[in-house]
């Protein structure tokens, strides 16, 4: 399939950036999905995943978050979060969690490359999703009210491990989204639940205990609340198992999450027509 792909500038200012596929030959009224990225920013593995969802015939938007008036802010630069990519993929998981076994692993870098690690490591795993508010407020506001193709029509999301938390955000914030899909990323407090107009549906890896074991206790408040959330929990799936550039993709955990994050999508969609 021939897709047409470009970054774009929106926003009132025209501030934010994103990535924006569809097949070329997609007529107007068409949905759209909001493909939020994981920490790692809109990388070739984002790029590929909206590519996946133009293919299946929606137009995909990846906001850019480490972007502003196109150009990538200091620090969150593509290089240097491959940078901090190479140092976590030299070390082993256990080094990622303990600030002390890092702090020594990331002594060992010759300089400049340790001080550039150091930094955007430290930016990079202190964002504030409060502050990505604006930008995905702006990417539905786009796609549901300017965009051509997609105007007017039905707006989803979907997020992985930073975007799975964020497309939960989104769907609190956004009373008009039609649909939210969250893949591994952590549970909104109660009171943005309390805000969720939407369906939503979550993808968890078994063995990604850190996110997994918590999710229990966020269906349950969302059914105290009378919101539509579903689950599935993959056996033997880690955290981050559909990114298949990664030692933790998991082939048939990812299979069967797209097959249904697709059907997920088609029926919300399909109500919202």
């Amino acid at each position: 399939m021939s897709l047409h792909t470009e970054w774009i500038r929106y926003g009132d200012a025209r501030q934010f950036s994103g990535y924006l596929t569809h097949p070329e030959r997609m007529t107007d009224g068409q949905p759209a999905v909001v493909v939020i990225q994981e920490i790692w920013g809109v990388d070739e593995h984002i790029k590929n995943v909206a590519d996946r969802f133009a293919q299946a015939g929606y137009v995909a938007l990846a906001p850019d978050l480490y972007a502003r008036d196109g150009a990538r802010l200091p620090g969150f630069e593509a290089e240097a979060i491959d940078a901090v990519k190479r140092f976590l993929n030299s070390v082993s998981p256990a080094v990622w969690h303990d600030a002390g076994e890092r702090d020594r692993a990331m002594e060992k870098l010759p300089e400049p490359e340790q001080s550039q690690v150091r930094r955007t490591f430290s930016q990079l795993f202190q964002s504030d999703l409060d502050s990505h508010r604006p930008q995905l407020l702006a990417s539905t506001d786009y796609l549901r009210n300017s965009y051509a193709v997609t105007k007017g029509q039905a707006v989803v999301s979907v997020g992985f491990c930073l975007g799975g938390a964020l497309s939960a955000r989104l769907a609190s914030d956004d009373a008009q989204l039609a649909g939210a899909a969250i893949f591994y990323g952590r549970a909104p407090t109660e009171e943005q639940m309390k805000q969720i107009q939407c369906p939503v549906r979550g993808y968890y890896g078994a063995l990604d205990h850190n996110i997994t074991d918590k999710v229990p206790a966020f269906a349950e408040m969302m059914k105290q609340l009378g919101k539509d959330f579903a689950y599935r929990v993959y056996e033997g799936a880690p955290h981050a198992f559909f990114n298949d550039t990664r030692a933790s993709y998991h082939a048939a955990a990812a299979r069967s999450a797209f097959a249904e994050v697709l059907t997920f999508f088609h029926h919300v969609v399909d109500k919202n027509r």
